[in-house]
């Protein structure tokens, strides 16, 4: 069953195979074996690609349903060991698993030796995949919603920043309104407003608010390392989550841009799929991840750093 599920998952009989480290042989054998007990095929197979036939889609159904009360059995059995250990499936943003999740693995790995990864990192993630055990969410503005348990790690600030030399060369703003004499780098997001609105001050209520439209791009990309890598090495002004930009800060090869203005923040859970218990290894590591990054509504790192946005001033005018 288990088998038969990750070739569903992962589109073909040889990446089934990679991903259970299992020779391909063996993976044909199996589903094979599988469809000869029931009397039915499962998959349709051509050259190109595999297809559920509707005895396997019903099958699949009933399958993964099977596996989750294997897991919580196994679970149970193996909640009276005091060592977690096994398999972790994790589901992530890229550059959270870059510039974060990475660092930390070796203290994870020093506590819990028996525990082995696999990582997935497509790209964003704003929803629970049922098919890992951990999923990584970054939310701004959507809140939690699914049939899921999420635990918060921490808020991330979306904060401009560039490299010291380009500062010294062009100025430092001090007003957002002062972008536009600058060159921005600017990340490719489907459906995103051309115009960004700035708040004096931490949260959404700052005392002055302000929105422009800056210049065109000089590179517009999606990917956060480009747009990373392109701002230390002196080229513009670009926006970073400050779990990405934490160590340039610190080592003093970025430099916060408008520190007094909030744009945008980001909330990051850890979440896994409804089930009644979860095994050792999961428990372990969420457990390890809150702790890494505190579990609270603030950002820890910009606070390391030393450059959180300061709280709001009250409204003059009001």
């Amino acid at each position: 069953m288990r088998v038969f599920a990750r070739v569903i998952d992962e589109g073909s009989f040889a990446r089934a195979a990679r991903a259970l480290d299992l020779a391909p042989a063996v993976v044909t054998r199996l589903i094979a074996e599988l469809e000869e007990h029931l009397g039915a095929r499962l998959i349709n197979r051509t050259t190109r690609r595999i297809a559920l036939t509707d005895a396997g889609e019903t099958y699949l159904a009933h399958a993964r349903r099977i596996l989750v009360e294997v897991d919580e059995a196994d679970a149970l059995a193996a909640s009276s060991t005091a060592e977690p250990r096994g398999h972790l499936r994790v589901l992530l943003p890229p550059a959270f698993a870059v510039h974060q999740v990475a660092k930390h693995l070796p203290r994870f790995r020093a506590r819990y030796p028996r525990v082995t990864f696999e990582f997935s990192v497509p790209g964003p993630v704003e929803t629970v995949d049922e098919n890992f055990d951990i999923t990584i969410l970054m939310l701004g503005r959507k809140q939690l919603a699914g049939d899921f348990v999420a635990w918060r790690l921490a808020r991330s600030e979306v904060i401009l920043c560039a490299a010291p030399a380009y500062l010294d060369r062009r100025g430092r703003p001090s007003h957002p309104r002062e972008l536009t004499q600058h060159d921005p780098i600017m990340p490719t997001l489907p459906n995103a407003p051309r115009e960004l609105t700035f708040h004096r001050g931490a949260g959404d209520a700052g005392a002055e608010r302000v929105s422009i439209v800056p210049p065109a791009s000089i590179l517009n990309t999606n990917h956060i390392d480009t747009n990373y890598a392109v701002a230390l090495a002196g080229m513009g002004i670009t926006g970073l989550p400050s779990f990405v930009a934490e160590d340039a800060l610190l080592g003093n090869a970025l430099e916060r841009v408008l520190p007094q203005w909030h744009l945008l923040t980001v909330s990051v859970y850890a979440a896994t799929p409804t089930r009644k218990h979860l095994p050792a290894r999961t428990r372990a590591f969420i457990d390890f991840l809150v702790e890494t990054f505190g579990g609270e509504d603030s950002d820890p790192w910009l606070k390391a750093a030393g450059c959180e946005t300061p709280p709001a001033a009250p409204d003059q005018n009001v």
